[in-house]
């Protein structure tokens, strides 16, 4: 059925003969610690989280889309949909919603992965339910979609759990198996209590694992380890490589730590953020426009890092 849905995409918008990342891996499966494709064979996704929708809703445009997906070579998007703040989603869910739905079909379009992320940090669960059931509706059946249910977590893990079931039992209702993304306390670091606890009964679901490699060093690697050894599958669905307050110097010594244990564990991930905010992790230069195609000069240090990495590592392993 995703499979089709996809097919019939591609050729309602000319794209059919563009071979992009979802129609050389299909609907993605997690076996065991490793995400997989549809012929088994593992599957490593790098890109880009746009940064708040509420804050930064220029770049949430089909151009940045393409820009990203072609030019930066992402094989995932992140649409961060801001959930709290003045302005976000439980103040405006139409216009949130809308940027959202913008950057997942322009993502459909470019034959890419998108992530629909409920960004929070409270607990929300019966509007986190109506939402996801919406996007369920609206994209299940396309394999390109991937369900980040709760963004950075400040609750205890029971809580979290507790959330997580309810919000993963709406979706499957509805989407059966594309892949769920589950937070957990601490900012995504408290993997190690996810390890000793995992939810039970639900298939095709990952958690997420956040990092800043100035500020998270090797006792959050370790837990990492930790999890992994306990067959628990993570994705790191937000990472960067200044300190945890998004500022600061760029350690790229921890980064290049950092890197090298998600491609050996063959670890997904996706760097923060798309925005143009006067701080490190923000890529975008304030004058830079939001559509794309960017050059160097409308970059940040940290955009052009994210960007050539990614093209390096995506075009190497897709070989």
């Amino acid at each position: 059925m995703k499979k089709f849905a996809l097919l019939i995409t591609l050729l309602a918008t000319g794209l059919a003969a563009y071979a992009g990342p979802v129609s050389k891996h299909g609907p993605l499966k997690v076996t065991g610690t490793q995400l997989t494709d549809q012929t088994g064979q593992p599957v490593v996704l790098r890109g880009v989280s746009f940064g708040w929708s509420n804050w930064w809703p220029q770049y949430y445009n089909p151009e940045a889309v393409h820009t990203l997906a072609t030019d930066w070579q992402c094989s995932v998007l992140r649409a961060a949909m801001g959930v709290e703040p003045e302005g976000a989603y439980l103040s405006g869910p139409k216009p949130q919603t809308n940027l959202v739905t913008t950057v997942v079909e322009a993502a459909i379009k470019n034959d890419v992965y998108v992530i629909i992320d409920w960004h929070s940090h409270g607990i929300r669960t019966d509007e986190a339910v109506r939402f996801f059931q919406e996007m369920a509706t609206r994209y299940g059946h396309y394999p390109n979609v991937i369900y980040e249910i709760f963004n950075e977590p400040v609750q205890t893990w029971k809580e979290v759990k507790d959330y997580s079931e309810t919000v993963i039992r709406a979706i499957r209702a509805i989407d059966g198996d594309n892949l769920i993304l589950v937070g957990n306390p601490h900012w995504d670091q408290d993997v190690h209590l996810v390890a000793d606890d995992p939810l039970v009964g639900f298939d095709n679901i990952m958690y997420t694992l956040h990092f800043y490699a100035a500020t998270h060093k090797e006792w959050l690697i370790e837990r990492g380890n930790y999890a992994l050894k306990k067959n628990i599958p993570l994705f790191v669905s937000e990472c960067a490589g200044m300190e945890a307050s998004g500022d600061g110097a760029l350690d790229l010594e921890s980064w290049g730590k950092w890197l090298h244990w998600m491609e050996t564990n063959r670890i997904s991930w996706v760097c923060w953020s798309i925005s143009s905010k006067e701080e490190t992790c923000s890529m975008m230069q304030p004058e830079a426009g939001p559509h794309g195609p960017w050059q160097d000069n409308d970059l940040k240090k940290w955009g052009i890092i994210a960007r050539d990495v990614i093209r390096k590592m995506n075009r190497e392993r897709e070989r």
